[in-house]
């Protein structure tokens, strides 16, 4: 009856082993902004923005296009919240920069309309490595190309 026991127990914690190998092997490992990264992004672009007298609002996300930090200077418009997550998320769900789209659609392609939680404006840039979009930057509260400045800046800290 021991032997039994022993016999199914140790069957039974070869089965849990192996099964604990084969989905581990299945996993992908993949890189993504930190929270650290994502404030000396947004520190480098404020300084730009300060350094040129403009108030941003700044956001960067994750590779899943979620918030990781948001900062909004003193006298950015309240709407340039939403316009920011929505440049960054552009950014990092079609790993292009924002602008690519809104060259699109001036170009005639209105079907880019479609596609949905699209901010076709300039001042979103992906976060890439190794041909991955780990993250993204946008800004929003000025012009877009000084948006674009901004976000560059940010981009470049983590160069």
């Amino acid at each position: 009856m021991h032997v039994r026991r022993f016999v199914t127990l140790g069957l039974a914690f070869l089965a849990v082993a192996f099964a604990a190998r084969s989905a581990s092997a299945q996993l992908i490992e993949k890189k993504t902004l930190s929270l650290a990264a994502a404030k000396k992004m947004a520190a480098a672009a404020e300084a730009e923005a300060a350094k040129n007298k403009w108030t941003m609002v700044i956001a960067v996300l994750d590779d899943g296009a979620n918030l990781v930090y948001l900062e909004r200077m003193d006298g950015a418009p309240l709407g340039s919240i939403e316009v920011a997550q929505g440049k960054a998320r552009t950014a990092v769900t079609f790993r292009r920069p924002s602008k690519d789209l809104e060259d699109a659609i001036a170009k005639g392609r209105v079907a880019v309309l479609s596609l949905g939680h699209v901010t076709a404006i300039q001042g979103g840039l992906p976060v890439m490595m190794n041909g991955q979009a780990i993250g993204s930057i946008g800004v929003s509260g000025a012009m877009s190309d000084q948006d674009a400045q901004c976000a560059k800046a940010g981009l470049a800290a983590l160069q």
